[in-house]
């Protein structure tokens, strides 16, 4: 479950036209590599929380395969299409889930439930605007042995600002611009238990995730955690788009580690 319905305001200059997931890295949207490293664990199936500007969603997951084969139209009142080849991508199942422009997280999640199968009992969830070279089959191995609700992978940020380490009055240390700060954060790389939904999300439509559901998970003990020490980035705005497009044009963006 990919979380795409957001406004992506801090990304304005692009988002204008275009919801923030579906803004491009190289040719194809950031979503996309987001779907590519899971497919390269064997996620096949994906349901994506749809609301700002959804028909852009519609439109590039409708037409993927005129996008991404050779074809030949034969014209007319009823019009034939031949492909060439097949996508990699073709075994993908993708649930174009439409969850309101203005719902918050929560409510996205509980509103596409909906769509998970009567046997997942636990779902990779993630929001559509970072990248990482997370092991998913280590994330998953980790929630499971955890027995947890949820199991968020922690990430070293990028260092936006100096560093000093401080000894009452006296600077001990000064870094310009550290790479990564030593504290963590949620990546967004996550796993859930559906028992999640029904004992913190059921009637909270109006609610954002990170904040009342998960403190009171937290609360209960029933939050656990796997560390990344690898690559993680996330995309929110212009100067973080021109690095991961140059990452990408680079022919070594560090987030195709496990594709194939």
């Amino acid at each position: 479950m990919i979380l795409c319905g957001g406004k992506g305001t801090r990304l304005r200059d692009v988002t204008e036209l275009l919801p923030k997931p579906m803004v491009s890295i190289g040719e194809q949207p950031i979503v996309w590599h987001i779907m590519k490293t899971y497919a390269a664990f064997g996620v096949r199936r994906f349901i994506l929380c749809l609301g700002y500007k959804r028909e852009a969603f519609v439109d590039y997951f409708m037409n993927y395969h005129l996008r991404t084969a050779d074809a030949t139209i034969r014209l007319g009142h009823e019009p034939e299409i031949t492909f060439y080849g097949e996508p990699d991508e073709s075994d993908w199942e993708v649930t174009l889930a439409g969850t309101g422009v203005e719902t918050m997280t929560g409510g996205r999640v509980l509103r596409a439930s909906k769509y998970l199968a009567e046997s997942d009992e636990n779902f990779f969830l993630t929001y559509g605007d970072g990248l990482s070279d997370v092991d998913i089959k280590a994330l998953y191995a980790r929630h499971l042995a955890g027995k947890k609700l949820l199991t968020v992978t922690a990430v070293h940020p990028e260092a936006r600002f100096g560093e000093m380490i401080l000894d009452g009055d006296t600077v001990r240390r000064f870094e310009e611009k550290p790479a990564l700060v030593d504290g963590y954060i949620n990546g967004g790389f996550m796993v859930m238990d559906r028992r999640f939904i029904a004992k913190y999300l059921e009637n909270r439509e109006d609610t954002f995730l990170e904040r009342e559901p998960v403190s009171e998970c937290v609360a209960d003990g029933q939050m656990g955690v796997f560390r990344h020490e690898g690559f993680w980035q996330c995309m929110d705005n212009q100067r973080e788009y021109n690095m991961l497009n140059a990452m990408w044009n680079s022919a070594s963006a560090p987030w195709t580690k496990f594709w194939k």
